[in-house]
């Protein structure tokens, strides 16, 4: 008689028992149950929200996108009135989203980069000023640096009425700054001004493809062609000779005063610029630490190794250093984006028409608080998505391959 498995209790039930221990089937177990209950949870929500509207006697869908908005919005990047539809609006807020979060990124990189490496200069003044610099804007919550910027700088700057005898003083000025915002001429490209914007991306993919053979070039023979005059020539040179040949096919319009404010022109607001300001100082001191424990990571060898090739500091923390240091840099650095583009969200706290703060009026208007708030979730999720995809493929870039 075959002896009992002490595990089982009988032998009878070793081969289903045995299942159980066998760690690929516990794993692909594990899955398919986490799985069922988190659709089981999401379809009982559901069922129960569908419920509870049609309890309440309110309609649930999508539809209500396509009603008319009837309000205005004051940012806006494409065609809109308050004709347009509810989706229409959405669009104008998502892309001020995107805006913000373009700049900001750009912004709050380059400063937090200069930050992050000065603090680990040499120069007692630089360094402590660029420690204070972290210090503060650090632990200070986003919005208080947001109402700093909009409450106590922008502000303060000169009203319209000090622009409009700033005019009459200096008729030739075409360039003013006041608590509306900063007014400046706006181009008007002409017909053949897509000849000129075709030569731009052109440049762009000539010169993408000169830096890949440059890099090839390096690896097989050492030597480095000139890649930045090159590129120099090709993105803006060679867009500026198309624009003379054309005959300079772009006009400018200037804002001039009108009976209450300026007409004409381009005007950044001060809703935009002090959001804008506000997370990209904010950012760049999170973005200033990574990029110093970056740096702190690579080894002191490779610095004094050259140091003794006779590279000044300047050029081996360029060329030697940073490098190295991107690999560290990167990972967090996606979370800085990530959370720069969700503290967006905090423009409605200073009027600027956002996806949050457009969504929250239609919400107002129409009453579908289901829908928009899935809207804002379903939008934030894709953008991060996206955002760390880029990050990911980057960072997969800029990795060290041993040879």
């Amino acid at each position: 008689m075959a002896a009992n498995d002490v595990r089982t209790g009988g032998g009878a039930h070793r081969p289903t028992m045995s299942l159980l221990y066998n760690p690929a089937f516990r794993s692909i177990l594990f899955q398919i149950v986490t799985v069922v209950v988190v659709f089981g949870a999401i379809y009982y929500a559901a069922t129960n929200v569908v419920a509870n509207l049609a309890r309440s006697g309110m309609s649930s869908g999508f539809g209500f996108l396509n009603s008319r908005a009837g309000f205005d919005i004051g940012q806006q990047l494409i065609a809109y009135s308050p004709d347009s539809t509810y989706f229409s609006a959405l669009l104008v807020g998502l892309l001020n989203t995107l805006l913000i979060a373009f700049w900001g990124i750009i912004t709050a990189t380059i400063v937090g980069l200069l930050i992050g490496i000065g603090r680990l200069s040499k120069n007692w003044l630089i360094a402590k000023l660029c420690t204070i610099y972290v210090e503060v804007f650090r632990n200070i919550p986003p919005l208080l640096v947001i109402f700093f910027w909009y409450l106590g700088v922008l502000a303060l700057l000169p009203n319209v009425r000090t622009i409009f005898q700033h005019v009459k003083d200096n008729p030739g000025a075409f360039f003013f700054v006041s608590n509306r915002g900063i007014y400046f001429p706006s181009p008007v490209p002409g017909e053949s001004f897509v000849y000129v914007a075709a030569a731009f991306v052109l440049g762009i993919l000539a010169a993408i493809a000169f830096t890949k053979w440059a890099t090839a070039h390096q690896l097989k023979t050492g030597k480095r062609p000139p890649v930045l005059a090159v590129n120099l020539g090709l993105i803006v040179a060679l867009p500026l000779v198309v624009f003379l040949v054309l005959g300079s096919p772009m006009t400018l319009d200037y804002p001039v005063p009108g009976s209450f404010n300026m007409s004409g022109g381009m005007v950044i607001g001060p809703e935009f610029l002090s959001l804008y300001l506000a997370l990209s100082f904010y950012t760049a001191s999170f973005i200033a630490e990574i990029v110093r424990a970056g740096i702190r990571g690579v080894a002191t060898g490779q610095t004094e190794a050259s140091y003794a090739l006779g590279l000044r500091s300047g050029l081996a923390t360029r060329l030697v250093v940073l490098p190295q240091a991107m690999r560290i840099i990167i990972p967090p650095l996606t979370s800085q984006y990530l959370n720069l583009i969700k503290n967006s969200s905090l423009a409605v706290a200073v009027g600027f028409a956002d996806l949050v703060a457009v969504g929250n009026t239609i919400l107002n208007q129409s009453g579908r608080s289901i829908e928009i708030i899935s809207i804002w979730m379903l939008i934030y999720v894709s953008i991060s998505l996206i955002t760390s995809v880029f990050m990911n493929w980057f960072n997969a870039r800029m990795a060290l391959v041993e040879r």
